[in-house]
């Protein structure tokens, strides 16, 4: 039996473990969300806290999936901010800027909502973590050029890129483990999820341009500044350019047909990135590796570890059997509960653990509902579908509510806060928490309509 499987059939109790590992998690958010110490260091104390008192043995901590760090994650982000560092020399990022600002006749709010519409589009073929390291420097320059506040940019792309991930299996990491554990393919994501992120787009591109269309102005010097550019004079290196884009264009493409390659993306990331480190000539890497996000991978590491402490003793399996017992059989009134409750679950838990956990609960309850049924039947039952779609919904698009709710988010707030652009816990969620309501009643809409009403 795995650790996962083991997970959910077995009983717990809430005893010393269980309400250690609880105040901890509890108080490590209460402090994150306070921002009175940075979140990194509160992280990795926790985790460490989490370990010497022995709610997780170390072995689970870094070897376990379902409790410990998960590296897959870890290695895809480093690998890609190497490839962003080595490419940000060349120039790429401006020519990427002054184009699009200049698709966007120079107005603040045009650029923004194209900003939000590639991103999601490359969410959702690549992943969101991605798009964002490549999306987040651009959107700077652009907010610096035009002389305007960078947060309404740095934050739409954040919550752009997760909803673009919806709509795919390889777009966001909760949605590659309910493929794996609910044997969907690829076009399954396409065919239920990408209509609803389509939708929800439109409403998203609505919604920011009631908070922040007004406020976006800039001066007409500037837009003539910017349309009066030349984006080619930006590439500094072009022979380097070109083994970039190469090296990315491989990468990109290893992730999208990674499962007929068999690859993890971190595999597929780590060998572009060894592999233009080479062809960069660079004879001390010393300055490329300084420049990753360290704080912000330490944060995730910290984090994995808190969250699989909590995972393990229970607390989350507890939570979720006391929402879906609330149904009491009822299949909407089940599917509701799954989507909303993981969307605020999702929010102030990483969504990774959290779906992890969720999973093998959804499977008990349908061998309950369905005894005689198992395999590819029981998971694919008709009345089971709109369960997956509705955790996939809930966990994705639940993420949007806080700065640590999704991996992109934290990507988003630690490069920012790099580059001299802090984003606060509160400020995020002021934004983020409305309008990821917002799309989970979008998503609400569409789950009742279509599986409950039309049936399709």
């Amino acid at each position: 039996m795995t650790h996962e499987a083991a997970a959910a059939s077995q009983p717990f109790v809430m005893n010393t473990a269980f309400w250690t590992a609880t105040t901890i998690f509890l108080l490590a958010y209460a402090v994150i969300v306070s921002e009175k110490i940075h979140k990194t260091i509160i992280a990795v104390f926790g985790a460490g806290l989490m370990l010497v008192l022995k709610i997780l043995e170390q072995h689970e901590a870094f070897h376990v999936e379902e409790f410990g760090v998960d590296w897959n994650v870890i290695f895809l982000l480093i690998s890609m901010m190497v490839i962003i560092n080595l490419m940000r020399p060349t120039g790429v990022f401006e020519y990427i800027a002054i184009k699009s600002a200049k698709w966007g006749k120079g107005e603040p709010f045009r650029i923004l909502a194209i900003f939000a519409t590639v991103t999601a589009v490359l969410s959702a073929l690549l992943d969101n973590v991605t798009t964002v390291l490549l999306i987040v420097p651009v959107t700077i320059l652009i907010a610096d050029a035009l002389e305007v506040d960078p947060l309404p940019y740095l934050i739409s792309c954040a919550l752009a890129s997760n909803i673009g991930g919806t709509a795919t299996l390889i777009g966001d990491p909760p949605n590659i483990m309910i493929a794996s554990k609910a044997q969907l393919d690829f076009m399954d994501f396409i065919y239920h999820l990408a209509p609803v992120v389509v939708i929800t787009m439109v409403f998203y591109i609505l919604a920011i341009k009631l908070i922040w269309g007004k406020k976006l102005k800039t001066r007409e010097e500037l837009k003539k500044r910017i349309m009066a550019m030349n984006e080619n004079e930006a590439i500094k290196d072009p022979v380097m350019l070109k083994k970039s884009l190469a090296v990315l264009a491989m990468v990109l493409t290893g992730f999208v047909f990674h499962g007929v390659l068999h690859f993890q993306p971190a595999t597929v990331a780590l060998f572009g990135a060894g592999l233009l480190l080479l062809l960069s000539k660079t004879h001390e890497p010393h300055h490329i590796l300084a420049e990753v996000e360290w704080p912000t991978i330490f944060f995730f590491i910290g984090l994995f570890i808190i969250v699989g402490g909590v995972v393990k003793v229970g607390l989350i399996k507890w939570m979720s059997l006391q929402i879906l017992e609330l149904t009491q059989g009822n299949m909407f009134a089940t599917s509701m509960v799954v989507m909303w409750f993981s969307a605020f679950a999702s929010a102030f838990i990483d969504n990774i653990p959290y779906v992890a956990t969720m999973n093998p609960l959804i499977v008990d309850m349908a061998k309950q509902l369905w005894p005689d049924l198992s395999g590819v039947d029981l998971l694919h039952h008709v009345d089971l579908m709109p369960l997956w779609w509705s955790l996939a919904l809930g966990a994705c698009l639940g993420g949007n509510g806080t700065a640590i709710g999704a991996s992109a988010n934290v990507i988003v707030v630690g490069m920012s806060e790099k580059m001299g652009k802090r984003i606060s816990f509160g400020k995020f969620m002021l934004y983020g928490m409305p309008l990821m309501i917002m799309t989970v009643i979008v998503a609400t809409i569409y789950v009742w309509a279509r599986y409950y009403v039309l049936k399709i």
